[in-house]
């Protein structure tokens, strides 16, 4: 198992609050063959200098501007040499110490091409506000505004090689784009881990305005149109309502 190499990325912009957890929740875990890429966009507080801290565990650190999240995702992409590729954002951290171990074992399988698995929602305390249970991915599940967790998502590198990376063409939807051509356009074959994998402090891009809503739902309509959801309006109506479920 430890021949598999996994290429985890951290994007951060001035997180020094968070980012130490994060760094800390990826030294903990006990899968040894891991390489780690943190792509910083330039921070102006003291994310740079808690970063260096632990350059040790760190493969690439990148400390530039950038056009956003999901611009330094990419260059933290076309850096990763593992076999496997997956992220941790700045603002959260693993659920426990075997996730990637978890990871690892389901790439075994030469069949599992995207892996994804459940998420919980917490507050600044880490107090659990949300929890995003899943399933197993079936056909047509897009089309009914089902999605996985982004910050879960892990997939093979040459799918990035052959298919692309985040088009930023899609703002805050870039992540959802991207799983939809994957997964539902491209219908490469996806693995479900039923475990909580990261828990996420709340607060993410899309969410912060009424105006960022609005955008990020014709983002979202964009990104079903071209990628062959057969009833986007459905799909757009439904993909806000199962976060509903979400909430205890």
């Amino acid at each position: 198992m430890q021949d598999i190499r996994v290429s985890l990325i951290t994007v951060t912009y001035n997180a020094e609050s968070t980012i130490e957890r994060c760094i800390q929740s990826v030294i903990a875990q006990n899968y040894q063959n891991v390489e780690y890429i943190v792509i910083d966009g330039a921070s102006t507080d003291s994310t740079l200098q808690i970063i260096n801290r632990y350059a040790q565990y760190i493969k690439i650190i990148i400390s530039e501007p950038d056009k956003g999240m999901y611009d330094a995702l990419n260059k933290g992409i076309k850096l990763a040499t593992g076999d496997i590729t997956g992220i941790l954002n700045a603002d959260d951290y693993f659920a426990s110490d075997d996730i990637l171990a978890h990871v690892a074992t389901a790439f075994m399988d030469p069949k599992t091409d995207i892996l994804y698995g459940n998420l919980d929602f917490v507050d600044q305390n880490e107090t659990i506000i949300r929890k995003w249970r899943t399933r197993a991915y079936k056909r047509r599940d897009f089309d009914w505004g089902w999605m996985p967790a982004h910050p879960t998502f892990y997939c093979r590198k040459s799918l990035f090689n052959s298919l692309g990376d985040y088009s930023l063409e899609y703002g805050t939807a870039a992540d959802y784009e991207l799983m939809l051509r994957f997964m539902h356009k491209t219908k490469v074959n996806a693995y479900f881990l039923d475990k909580v994998m990261v828990r996420m402090q709340c607060g993410g891009m899309s969410n912060k305005s009424p105006i960022n809503r609005i955008n990020a739902w014709k983002f979202d309509l964009k990104a079903m149109r071209n990628n062959g959801i057969g009833l986007p309006l459905i799909a757009l109506i439904m993909k806000p309502l199962r976060k509903l479920g979400q909430y205890f």
